[in-house]
């Protein structure tokens, strides 16, 4: 058994919706988010075991600072706007290796 992870970074997108009109992650373009982050790590040719698995999730509990993402297994939590976020995140975090400090949370 490999002390290595199946992947190198693991990015939870948060999903939660919620119905009684507290700040969600469903209601600030979350599930666009997700989408092109999936998107665009595959044509990055990043996608797979070794690499980088996006994946959706319910409430990470961070609804107030929303929306949220979390990299691991560093648990690196960001927010983020538009997909230019996205994509500052990919480039720098997931491929480049280094903190988005603007982004962070």
């Amino acid at each position: 058994m490999s002390d290595k992870p199946y992947y190198q970074h693991h990015v939870f997108f948060c999903m939660n919706q919620r119905d009684e009109g507290r700040p969600c992650c469903a209601d600030r373009g979350a599930q666009s988010a997700q989408e092109h982050a999936k998107k665009r790590i595959k044509q990055l040719g990043q996608s797979g075991q070794g690499k980088v698995r996006i994946n959706k999730a319910g409430c990470l509990d961070r609804c107030e600072e929303g929306p949220v993402l979390v990299v691991y297994p560093e648990g690196t939590w960001y927010t983020y706007v538009d997909n230019e976020d996205i994509d500052e995140i990919i480039d720098t975090h997931l491929v480049g290796g280094k903190v988005v400090d603007r982004l962070k949370i």
